[in-house]
């Protein structure tokens, strides 16, 4: 399956608030579970930077990718942007591909 990258940003005074923090993510969770419940979590980060958190997941398709993206901004996320990632020998694979 597709490998997506999803970044998110959150409103700074939920992050001040931990038991909300934790009930909010838990919430996004169950909402993304019930409506993509073929994606596969490989990890989620609290990170530093232009972003709170990073996630990890494969899924079946950009549609589903699309869907997860949607859920976290109608969940609190200020900003949510998804990337398509892919393994680097995989990459190497497509760089083989290409070569001349």
């Amino acid at each position: 399956m597709p490998i997506f990258v999803l970044m998110t940003k959150h409103n700074p005074k939920s992050l001040h608030d931990a038991s909300g923090r934790k009930k909010m993510g838990k919430e996004w969770l169950h909402k993304v579970k019930e409506t993509c419940p073929e994606v596969k979590w490989i990890a989620h980060y609290a990170i530093l930077g232009p972003y709170d958190f990073m996630d990890i997941y494969e899924a079946p398709d950009v549609e589903t990718a699309h869907k997860i993206s949607l859920i976290s901004r109608s969940e609190g996320a200020l900003e949510a942007e998804s990337w398509a990632a892919l393994e680097y020998r995989d990459f190497l694979g497509v760089l083989k591909e290409i070569e001349n």
